[in-house]
């Protein structure tokens, strides 16, 4: 008879064990218990048919269950806001923020009377204080739900005039024109694609009017023999202007000339202005409504702003953004070239401390996500062989760079500084030829 401390089927790890180990009881928590149980037993079932090595249950086991959705990566792209990762990434005040509305909150309540409140109260008086040119605010789930709102609200029904050159596609094939015209309103459009003056404004003005509408182009340059007509210029029409400035700059920064914000847009005579929450701003996406106090509130009492509503969440991240001035996004925006050299030569040099062959190169990094898109930040990269662009973006933490030339590049503009031991290790990770 053989001796039965031989049989590999012994040396399955228990369940209560394997449960107990740090990854396996991470993916309890994030997809409970009789799911994480389940994988686990069937690995265990396949070691004990011989399929696999008792050592290789727990690896088998969570190679079954699905990643966590999403899965948090270090954006090395040089792009700050990366649209496919999410744009902005929010700040340590915005998270804990919405950590804390995650159980009941105060968001209706007044907790000194007992009384049903205005709703994302804080949210609100928080835009309002950074715009105060803005009679009034509001705020629903996205920027093209701002202005889907706008248009429904103002316009259903009726006419909005629009310049040719201004009918932007937003995105994964949505079009502004196809957008306004689910609202409800007729489109006017004026002008050419490269030339509108204030005279193809005035003349398709008349009794359907609802609105002008100006689109900031915010994802692309035309250049060469162009004209527009300035919102200051517009809003002597007799009309409402309605802006949609995109990026959600709220005020004039010096590194973004170009770029619209909403206290120079409401200065120069927009009725209401429309923009996104997780671009500039660097919060979490939503959509702003700033304005002239009758238009807002006629939008914040139509039906669709019922639909439209932000949840408790987005509201205390909003808050908590709009107090903290030091967002990633600024952080990202405004990172000096010279102490980022200085920061990724350090990790070049750890890295090439254990064998691994990389340089530091000059990069070029760019806002994103539909903002200044003739902006060109300098900056700095690591420069590794493409090779390493497919491990480090399946690896853990997931490393994403941008692919050039043969080369993939590690731009560590928007990598929190912290967080470069995670870069040098996922590079280190890296099998093959260094």
């Amino acid at each position: 008879m053989g001796d039965g401390r031989a049989d590999p089927r012994r040396r399955v790890p228990r369940t209560d064990a394997l449960l107990a180990e740090p990854w396996l009881a991470a993916a309890v928590v994030s997809l409970g218990r009789d799911r994480v149980k389940a994988a686990v037993r069937q690995a265990q079932d396949r070691a004990r048919r011989g399929e696999i090595d008792p050592d290789q249950v727990r690896d088998a086991a969570l190679a079954a269950l699905p990643p966590a959705a999403p899965r948090a990566v270090l954006n090395a792209t040089g792009v700050v806001l990366h649209t496919n990762l999410g744009r902005a990434a929010l700040s340590h005040a915005a998270v804990t923020a919405m950590v804390a509305a995650a159980g009941h909150t105060d968001v209706e309540l007044d907790l000194a009377t007992g009384r049903r409140a205005r709703r994302g109260r804080d949210a609100l008086d928080a835009l309002a204080a950074a715009v105060p040119q803005a009679e009034a605010v509001h705020v629903v789930n996205n920027g093209a739900a701002a202005l889907v709102l706008a248009a429904t609200a103002l316009a259903a029904g009726a006419e909005i005039v629009v310049s040719r050159g201004e009918l932007v596609e937003i995105g994964d094939g949505f079009r502004l024109p196809d957008l306004i015209v689910s609202t409800g309103a007729r489109l006017r459009e004026v002008g050419t694609t490269n030339r509108t003056t204030l005279a193809d404004y005035a003349d398709a003005i008349g009794p359907d009017t609802g609105f002008v509408l100006k689109v900031h182009p915010s994802n692309f340059q035309v250049s060469g023999f162009t004209s527009a007509v300035p919102v200051r210029r517009l809003a002597d029409l007799g009309v409402p202007v309605v802006v949609d400035i995109g990026s959600g700059l709220l005020a004039a920064d010096a590194l973004l000339p170009d770029e619209p914000d909403a206290a120079r847009t409401l200065t120069a005579g927009a009725a209401l202005v429309t923009a996104s929450g997780d671009k500039l701003l660097g919060g979490p996406q939503a959509g702003l409504l700033l304005g002239r106090a009758a238009l807002v509130d006629r939008l914040r009492r139509h039906p669709l702003a019922r639909a439209l509503r932000v949840d408790k969440l987005t509201l205390a991240a909003l808050a908590a953004t709009l107090g903290d001035p030091a967002t990633p996004t600024r952080i990202a925006l405004h990172t000096d070239p010279a102490s980022l050299r200085e920061r990724t030569e350090r990790l070049r040099d750890a890295i090439a401390a254990d064998g691994h062959k990389v340089e530091v190169v000059p990069s070029v990094a760019v806002v994103g996500g539909g903002g200044a898109p003739g902006v060109e930040l300098d900056s700095w990269a690591l420069s590794l062989p493409e090779r390493y662009a497919r491990p480090l973006r399946t690896g853990e933490p997931p490393v994403l760079g941008r692919v050039t030339h043969g080369r993939l590049l590690l731009d560590l503009r928007c990598v929190p500084p912290h967080a470069d031991d995670a870069v040098r290790a996922a590079v280190l990770a890296v099998p093959g030829e260094h």
